[in-house]
């Protein structure tokens, strides 16, 4: 039995997208294909997918639609891209939901990176399937107070770093917010590690690219743009 055949409760999905670059992170720059998912179990004052989840600003009725994971299969399979990136939202919040998707993409020689904040820990079976996890573990700065007992989670980023297939994506907005960033990566032995300039402005990211690139390379980590804000600002879905 194929896992496409099993029957499973519809995936949450506020959008689809692509082909376009993926913006962030190791893979930036490849093409890509997006399923952004609904729903996520933390609440950032700054997050830039608030449809996702916020439901004081949003009816998330009307920002989600529910595919089977079939459906998802077809629409990414019409495509020839062989990056799909698979976001939110907090995506495993849906694993159980989404495994078929990744088994049959995976099967079919799609490379799927899965986004999340590193707050819920993956199952094996999706940790066998899956190449790559984009791991954003949230600073103090940018989660809500409600959130701070909770945007870090020991025993899912333990298995993060042990499935080999993790890498760890920081969001600051200057070289102040790398202490706490040194700080996680040192107690929860936490590598790679890339440093993501905060922003939703193209001169804001240069600006802030510009201040942390030389702290971050004296740590021995990496830095990335938000190429996607580089190209079109804040539009969504690109």
């Amino acid at each position: 039995m194929t896992p496409l055949t099993v029957q499973s409760p519809p995936v949450l999905v506020a959008e689809v997208f692509g082909p376009t670059l993926q913006g962030e992170g190791p893979s930036c720059g490849q093409q890509a294909l997006f399923v952004r998912l609904s729903r996520c179990n933390l609440s950032c004052p700054g997050c830039d997918t608030p449809f996702t989840w916020d439901r004081s600003r949003y009816d998330l009725r009307e920002h989600t639609r529910r595919y089977s994971a079939a459906s998802l299969v077809s629409w990414v399979l019409e495509h020839p891209t062989p990056l799909v990136v698979i976001s939110g939202g907090e995506p495993l919040l849906q694993q159980d939901r989404i495994f078929p998707v990744v088994a049959a993409l995976t099967a079919a020689g799609r490379r799927v990176e899965i986004e999340t904040n590193g707050a819920v820990t993956p199952s094996p079976e999706l940790v066998a399937q899956v190449a790559a996890f984009n791991v954003s573990p949230k600073l103090a700065a940018f989660a809500s107070e409600r959130d701070a007992d909770r945007r870090i989670n020991p025993a899912a980023l333990s298995t993060l770093v042990t499935s080999g297939k993790a890498v760890f994506k920081f969001v600051a907005s200057g070289v102040a917010d790398l202490e706490e960033v040194s700080d996680l990566v040192t107690r929860f032995e936490l590598a790679p590690v890339w440093v993501m300039p905060e922003g939703s402005t193209s001169e804001v990211i240069v600006s802030r690219m510009r201040e942390l690139a030389d702290a971050v390379v004296a740590r021995g980590w990496n830095l990335t743009t938000r190429l996607h804000v580089l190209l079109w600002e804040d539009a969504r879905g690109r």
